[in-house]
């Protein structure tokens, strides 16, 4: 209830404020309404401009907010100073890993959940989160946890959070944006409306905007996919090959079930959602199945086909 509460609250902010910037902008480049339903036009450019706002600008904040939304939608604590010998040797295991890949010292935190999972966010790649599941540092080795480490260091300096934020406000702009001129053609053209929007626009908008955004989810989840192989990649060389197997190993032996991280935090996890065993239900799991990650490690390549 609290994490859904956080949610909604958190989302609600995020409209809140682009709405404000919405009319800044509008105001300020004389944008004008979006639709003349008496002239029966849209206007092409200030629609284009409002669906980047809301899909551009929604993906942006959540980025920035990234790392505050990760410590309390899981509960994380970051290790301010390590009290224990478990914590000192996390701190300096991610220390150690991130000199090597030549970025900045992330927070460490850990999470009280019983999976084995780990997950890496934020907004700069020199001031990221590294988080790990209780779950994770007790059931795996010291060996697999670094690959683990490794693998979350490896997102970071990649720079996954940020192209994934790339892409995922560039297809929120045009889904909204399609949407929207679907939503004017039925409500206007067809329905004959003249006054204005009304219930045929806003519920052909909505199911438009359905529809196209399970089209485009298709397209950030198959960049999903591809940069774990790659963040894969990266904890090879960072920890160690054998030891990223092995880290791979020990998850496939655990996984019978779906990640317990929430649905927004799933694909920065090392571990996601299980998707179905058909080809068309691999088009919607943000992680490669881990036999085909296990493959290409072994084959010597960060990289694989998935569909």
């Amino acid at each position: 209830m609290k994490r859904i509460g956080l949610f909604l609250l958190t989302n609600l902010a995020v409209i809140v404020v682009l709405m404000i910037v919405w009319f800044v902008l509008s105001s300020v480049f004389g944008l004008g309404a979006t639709m003349d339903y008496q002239a029966g036009t849209i206007n092409l450019t200030s629609t284009l401009v409002l669906a980047a706002v809301f899909g551009f600008g929604g993906s942006l904040i959540s980025l920035l907010i990234s790392k505050w939304m990760a410590k309390r939608s899981v509960g994380a604590k970051v290790i301010e100073s390590p009290r224990t010998e478990g914590e000192q040797w996390l701190v300096s295991t991610v220390q150690r890993l991130a000199r090597q890949a030549g970025i900045g010292m992330p927070e460490v935190a850990i999470y009280d959940s019983p999976e084995i999972n780990a997950f890496a966010t934020g907004a700069n790649r020199n001031k990221a989160l590294v988080a790990v599941s209780t779950g994770l540092l007790s059931n795996m080795t010291r060996d697999e946890a670094e690959a683990v480490l490794a693998h979350e260091v490896g997102h970071i300096a990649n720079g996954d959070m940020i192209t994934l934020t790339l892409i995922q406000g560039v297809v929120n702009t045009f889904v909204i944006f399609f949407a929207r001129i679907v939503g004017f053609f039925v409500d206007r053209v067809l329905l004959k409306n003249e006054e204005g929007p009304g219930i045929g626009f806003f519920v052909t908008t909505i199911v438009a905007e359905i529809v196209f955004g399970i089209l485009a989810s298709t397209i950030v989840l198959w960049f999903s996919r591809q940069r774990e192989f790659r963040a894969d990649d990266a904890g090879a060389r960072l920890a160690g090959r054998e030891k990223m197997i092995a880290a791979l190993e020990r998850l496939k032996l655990n996984y019978d079930r779906p990640s317990d991280l929430p649905a927004q935090m799933t694909a920065f996890g090392i571990f996601g959602r299980l998707g179905r065993g058909s080809s068309f239900g691999r088009l919607f799991m943000s992680h490669p199945p881990l036999d085909e990650r296990i493959a290409a490690l072994r084959a010597g390549s960060g990289q694989a086909q998935t569909v």
